[in-house]
């Protein structure tokens, strides 16, 4: 009979989940002002730090994957445009493939969570409720409210892109997203708490 994946440790399911960020982030921080030939051809230091990247991701999904047993729709879908908009960029040496990546990844998400709200089926609940255990209701108005924060952050990453410089969309990218997800999160606290229930009923 197979075993069970054991749970990963807190320390090291974040190094899995945002080490691949801030790998390349450094890239990046190393590389913006150089120039890199290979066969031939000249890359700028985005170009290179989006190489690095994209390995670097598939690398640890497939730990992660291995060490679990399983990666979450989120995961699997991020890998698929990570390396679908990664390699696009470094095939045509447009830094602008890997920058639209967010856009579609949240204008995504928030289809698929307003789709399941129109529907009337909650797929948040169905992925994340043996996770965080709470009442149905609680689901509708945590769903609401995370489809129009992907809707935000498409929109957000849209303009920061289209208007910044490199370096600023890197800053957004690797410390921005994660720091407005963290917010939103504790922000609903008392929505958890309110709607929060062990299922025993």
């Amino acid at each position: 009979m197979p075993q069970t994946p054991k749970p990963l440790s807190p320390g090291l399911k974040i190094a899995l989940e945002y080490g691949p960020l801030i790998v390349f982030f450094l890239a990046f921080m190393v590389m913006r002002d150089r120039m890199v030939t290979l066969g031939g051809r000249e890359y700028g230091g985005f170009i290179v730090a989006t190489m690095v990247f994209v390995p670097v991701l598939a690398l640890s999904n497939l730990l992660m994957w291995r060490l679990t047993g399983k990666l979450s729709v989120m995961q699997l879908l991020t890998l698929v445009l990570v390396v679908t908009f990664g390699g696009l960029t470094v095939w045509l040496n447009d830094e602008r493939f890997f920058k639209m990546k967010p856009t579609f990844i949240y204008a995504i998400f928030a289809g698929i969570l307003g789709l399941g709200l129109a529907l009337r089926r909650n797929w948040l609940e169905l992925v994340m409720g043996e996770v965080l255990p709470m009442r149905h209701e609680g689901w509708m108005k945590l769903t609401q409210r995370l489809a129009l924060l992907f809707l935000g952050l498409a929109v957000a990453n849209e303009v920061v892109w289209r208007t910044m410089t490199d370096t600023a969309w890197v800053n957004f990218k690797t410390f921005g997203l994660p720091i407005i997800m963290f917010v939103f999160f504790m922000a609903n606290a008392r929505l958890f708490s309110h709607y929060g229930t062990d299922r025993q009923d």
